[in-house]
């Protein structure tokens, strides 16, 4: 795709297009992508990013990562944030539907060799107790009032269940809740479609796969080693988000934003960038709305991290203790959140949408839990099913120079409807199993629209955010095994 003629190369893998390219735009816009990448950008990606910029009370630049591509307002892998104190606005284009989409890595003592003859045994079995596909439901029974609960405490409420061990909540993100969440601010509509959801990966691109480390793609020896993982391992990795919960919470606030606009006076590039003032009662309900659907997104990945170790119990006749089923680290990668940054040497309390990107704060940063001050925050990236994916650590120049931000996957290179025209669901079955990957899936032509060659290559993302120097590499992990919705 041809980059706008306005766009400037600033360094080697960053672009800049001026506030002169579209008039409205009160910050310039950044990409962030090599060459190559910048080749594959699609032309939305263009137009998102500058109407992104175009925000009331946007700072410094509007951002696209090198996995950005079309989406709903922001583009998938959309970065910005928005000073409160200058009219700056929370929208729910800028985080998605599917509130908290995020990734989670657990670590076994599991070699390659031990898990190898039991494969199709262990994929069918988290096949049968983690529910995929659409509209599933999950094996959590609660009502509507244990529900607003769970939706209040996030990780805590499982853990205070059993659903999980109490190491599990430091290794995740914001130890997996979200403080602000008020369930008085969500409609009955948004529980009615969450509460049975709880414990599902859904449809779409989500998946739970099971990964081998290879000795080669270990990047950083000495960061491995602090996260559990050595050669020839296996691991698991969870990507999912909030489920209907969070797509009912985004769809009922559209809604209410549009009416928000008119009476601030504020005017959008785009529909689907409906906004509000932050520091406005509509602004603010939102952003307790949305913390409830994080909060949902962060115990159903804590649900399915149990099935999971009873999964693994059940097939190797050891206890998940005993198979050292550490979780390594959750993050959410569709999300806002109020946090401090650095702006003209001042901190300021700043409203940060990650939009297909992740958080990547560096070592020493308040937030993080003791276990990761010293080496910085984990980053989890998700590849396609067919090419694998990454653990990196976040970095202090990502603070300084992206909101302490990086990408979150490799990034579609061609939309759903296309990939099933192109590939045959049961063809990439067979071809995936001469490549070693056992995969069971609800829907063949939801597996055709995962294909490989519908996305970009996962290598060149990763280089081109080393080299922006917003997140280093510790390990590259490759799937061996699929449970996709």
């Amino acid at each position: 795709m041809e980059a706008p003629k306005e766009i400037k190369k600033v360094n080697e893998v960053t672009w800049e297009i001026p506030t002169s390219y579209k008039q409205g735009m009160n910050v310039p816009a950044r990409i962030i992508a090599t060459d190559k990448l910048m080749q594959q950008m699609d032309k939305g990606v263009f137009e998102q990013v500058t109407n992104v910029a175009c925000l009331p009370g946007i700072v410094k630049y509007s951002y696209a990562m090198p996995d950005a591509h079309w989406g709903y307002g922001f583009c998938v892998g959309g970065l910005a944030a928005f000073d409160p104190e200058e009219n700056g606005v929370i929208s729910p284009g800028g985080i998605g539907f599917d509130i908290n989409c995020g990734m989670r890595l657990i670590t076994t003592n599991l070699t390659f060799k031990e898990v190898n003859p039991k494969l199709k045994e262990l994929v069918d079995t988290l096949f049968k107790i983690v529910p995929a596909g659409v509209g599933v439901h999950g094996f959590v029974d609660v009502n509507k009032q244990k529900f607003k609960e769970l939706v209040e405490q996030g990780s805590k409420w499982c853990v205070e269940n059993d659903y999980g061990w109490k190491e599990d909540l430091e290794r995740t993100e914001g130890n997996g809740r979200i403080d602000w969440a008020d369930s008085s601010k969500v409609t009955q509509k948004a529980i009615s479609r969450g509460m049975n959801q709880l414990g599902t990966l859904g449809s779409g691109n989500h998946y739970l796969e099971i990964q081998r480390v290879e000795g080669k793609n270990i990047v950083d020896e000495k960061l491995a080693k602090k996260f559990g993982i050595f050669p020839d391992q296996i691991v698991i990795m969870v990507h999912c988000g909030s489920r209907g919960f969070g797509h009912q919470v985004a769809t009922d606030y559209l809604q209410i934003f549009d009416k928000v606009m008119k009476k601030h006076n504020i005017v959008i590039k785009d529909r689907e960038l409906s906004c509000a003032p932050f520091n406005t009662n509509e602004g603010q309900d939102y952003y307790k709305a949305m913390a409830c659907a994080a909060n949902m997104a962060f115990a159903n990945r804590q649900v399915i991290l149990h099935r999971i170790r009873e999964g693994f119990s059940k097939i190797f006749k050891k206890s998940p203790e005993e198979l050292e089923m550490n979780l390594v680290y959750d993050v959410a990668h569709n999300i806002a959140k109020l946090e401090e940054h650095k702006v003209d040497g001042k901190k300021k309390k700043l409203i940060v949408h990650r939009k297909g990107a992740t958080r990547a704060f560096p070592p020493k940063h308040e937030e993080l839990s003791k276990l990761y001050k010293d080496i910085g925050q984990p980053v989890i990236i998700g590849g396609s099913m067919e090419t694998g994916s990454f653990l990196l650590v976040g970095t202090q120049k990502a603070m300084d120079e992206t909101f302490g931000t990086t990408c979150h996957g490799s990034g579609r290179t061609m939309s759903r409807t296309k990939a099933r025209h192109e590939v045959r669901g049961e063809k990439l079955l067979q071809d995936m199993a001469k490549k070693g990957i056992y995969v069971r899936s609800t829907s063949m032509s939801g597996l055709a629209e995962e294909a490989g060659l519908a996305y970009k290559d996962i290598n060149e993302v990763i280089k081109t955010v080393e080299l922006a120097g917003i997140s280093k590499p510790v390990v590259g992990l490759r799937p061996i095994g699929n449970v996709k919705g």
